[in-house]
């Protein structure tokens, strides 16, 4: 007897667990993007908004405040970007998964949120039943892929890699960012201002087709410029 009623409970808990909501947190800059998220995700009956964030740096700390189950993540943010944050969160939430939404389909950007670790990517210009499958669709471990995007992430890897042309100021900066030096150390270094250091690394970054120093120094590696 007591043995079929532990197998009852057992099957009672893996019931529930079915049944639990999916646990999300949103991420946008917009106060009404955000509202109008957390209406669509709420009345879906099987979704649960469990927070919020207005940046990649809040959006951090409130994935570990409420261990959502699904991130969905913007991308164009002030300060800390969605590739940015996606790559924080899922360093120390490794249970939690990032899916992007946002309103560029460029391979840059979406090879970068890819590469940091986001399992989908959605645009803002999809069907509200496209974002509520997305997310279900992460919770089974599938990847959505907005249509827009899956295409233009074809066309980036059937073109032919034509090395960008930078200038010599700019490898130089790249090849001390790939060395760890940080911006101020980098312009004492060449004997220039902190500012026209940055707008080297901004001109750089679009040149390589990356959107943050991470990847730029991988690049400088891949490519020759350390040392």
């Amino acid at each position: 007897m007591n043995q079929v009623n532990e197998t009852a409970g057992a099957d009672r808990a893996a019931d529930a667990s079915q049944t639990r909501p999916i646990r999300v947190v949103l991420v946008d800059d917009h106060a009404v993007v955000r509202r109008g998220l957390a209406a669509l995700l709420t009345s879906a009956g099987d979704i649960e908004v469990v927070g919020t964030a207005e940046d990649g740096a809040q959006a951090v700390t409130v994935v570990a405040e409420t261990n959502p189950d699904v991130v969905l993540m913007d991308l164009q943010m002030p300060g800390t970007d969605g590739v940015e944050a996606t790559r924080l969160v899922l360093a120390h939430h490794e249970h939690s998964q990032v899916l992007v939404l946002t309103s560029f389909s460029d391979s840059e950007r979406i090879i970068a949120a890819l590469d940091a670790g986001a399992v989908g990517y959605l645009l803002k210009d999809a069907h509200p039943d496209e974002v509520l499958e997305g997310v279900r669709a992460v919770v089974r471990g599938e990847s959505p892929l907005h249509p827009k995007a899956a295409r233009e992430l074809l066309r980036s890897r059937s073109q032919p890699a034509d090395k960008p042309q930078l200038t010599p100021r700019e490898v130089d900066v790249l090849r001390l960012v790939q060395a760890g030096l940080a911006n101020k150390q980098i312009a004492r270094r060449l004997g220039i201002s902190e500012r026209t250091v940055k707008a080297h690394l901004t001109s750089a970054f679009q040149r390589i087709g990356v959107v943050d120093r991470t990847q730029a120094a991988l690049w400088a590696e891949r490519n020759g410029l350390s040392g």
